[in-house]
C-alpha cells in the first residue's frame, strides 16, 4: 500500500529519498540539487518549502519538491506506476491548499501528475517548456574566439543581474524574478562567470544546483547583440572544463527543445542527451 508522508525538515526527507535520486544524479539532478541547498543554505529560499515522499512497504515511489514561489518538481522510480503515486502527492498539495504555478519532472512523470491534478481540481494545464537535460565529462573545445572567461565580482553585479532579468524574460517569463541578493550572494560566493573581451563582458554562465559528483550550469546567457559570435560556446566550454578540474566527474544543463541553436551548440562542446523534462503552467478551474 503507497504511503504519503510530508516532512517537516529536509534531513527528514532526505533521509528517505537522497539515496534513490542519487542512483541517477543526472536525470535526479534538479530535486536532488535543489533538496542538497535547502540542507547547506537554507537562507536562499523565501519560503518554507513542500517536501513530500511516497513509499510502499518501505521502498521510496516518488517524492515531490517545492520551493516557493517555483513550482514542484517530482519524481517517480522507475518500477512504479506514476498515476497512483503522484495521485496521492497531488491529492494532498490540493488539500493543503498550496498554491501551484507550474509542475516540472522528467516528460512523461509530469504528464501524469497533470492528469491527476486535473482530475482533482477540474482546472487546465499547458506545456511551458519542452527540455533536454545533457550531460558532458569531457570537454570538445570549440572553435577559438576572442576574450576569456572571469569569475564575476561585484563591480560585475549591475550587469549580472540585467542579464539574469533578461534571461528569465526571455527564457522562462512565468518564472519569479531573480532577486538581486540572491545573484549579488552567487557572486560572492563565485558560482557566475563572464567571458569579456577587452575587458567587456559578452556573456554569462554560471555554475548551478551541485550534486556529489556533478554541478548543472545555468543560466547561460548572452545579449542579443553579441550572440553568432560564439561567445556563449567558449564561456560554457570554458567553465564546464573549469568544473572539471575542480574534481566534478560530470557537468549538466537543461536546454529549451525549441531552441534548436542551443541544442546544436552545446552538442558540439561535448554534452550528450539523457532524457527530456516537461513543465506545465497549471490554471485552476475558473
Amino acid at each position: 500500500m503507497l504511503r504519503l508522508t510530508v516532512h517537516t525538515a529536509i534531513d527528514s526527507f532526505l533521509a528517505v529519498a537522497e539515496a534513490d535520486l542519487a542512483r541517477d544524479e543526472v536525470t535526479n539532478g534538479l530535486m536532488l540539487g535543489v533538496a542538497l541547498r535547502l540542507r547547506h543554505d537554507p537562507a536562499r529560499f523565501e519560503y518554507p518549502p513542500y517536501l513530500a515522499t511516497v513509499s510502499e512497504n518501505g521502498v521510496l515511489a516518488a517524492a515531490a519538491v517545492m520551493t516557493p514561489p517555483h513550482g514542484v518538481v517530482l519524481y517517480v522510480a522507475d518500477n512504479v506506476e506514476p498515476a497512483p503515486a503522484l495521485r496521492l502527492i497531488a491529492a494532498d498539495l490540493v488539500a493543503s491548499g498550496w498554491a501551484l504555478p507550474t509542475a516540472n519532472g522528467v516528460a512523461h512523470i509530469s504528464r501524469a501528475f497533470v492528469e491527476e491534478w486535473k482530475a482533482l481540481t477540474g482546472g487546465a494545464a499547458e506545456l511551458l517548456l519542452a527540455m533536454r537535460v545533457y550531460e558532458l565529462r569531457a570537454v570538445t573545445p570549440p572553435t577559438p574566439v576572442a576574450g576569456a572567461l572571469h569569475q564575476a565580482t561585484r563591480a560585475d553585479l549591475d550587469c549580472v543581474f540585467d542579464w539574469y532579468v533578461a534571461f528569465r524574460n526571455e527564457a522562462i517569463p512565468t518564472d519569479a524574478l531573480p532577486r538581486r541578493e540572491i545573484i549579488e550572494r552567487s557572486i560572492d560566493d563565485g558560482g557566475v562567470y563572464l567571458w569579456k573581451v577587452d575587458g567587456r563582458p559578452v556573456s554569462l554562465a554560471a555554475k548551478g544546483r551541485r550534486t556529489p559528483h556533478g554541478t548543472s550550469i545555468g543560466p547561460v546567457y548572452t545579449p542579443p547583440e553579441e550572440r553568432g559570435r560564439g561567445y556563449a560556446s567558449a564561456c560554457v566550454a570554458a567553465l564546464s572544463q573549469l568544473i572539471l578540474d575542480e574534481g566534478k566527474e560530470f557537468c549538466t544543463l537543461f536546454t529549451d527543445l525549441a531552441n534548436p541553436t542551443s541544442n546544436s551548440i552545446y552538442q558540439k562542446i561535448g554534452y550528450r542527451p539523457v532524457c527530456d523534462f516537461a513543465q506545465y503552467t497549471l490554471l485552476a478551474a475558473a
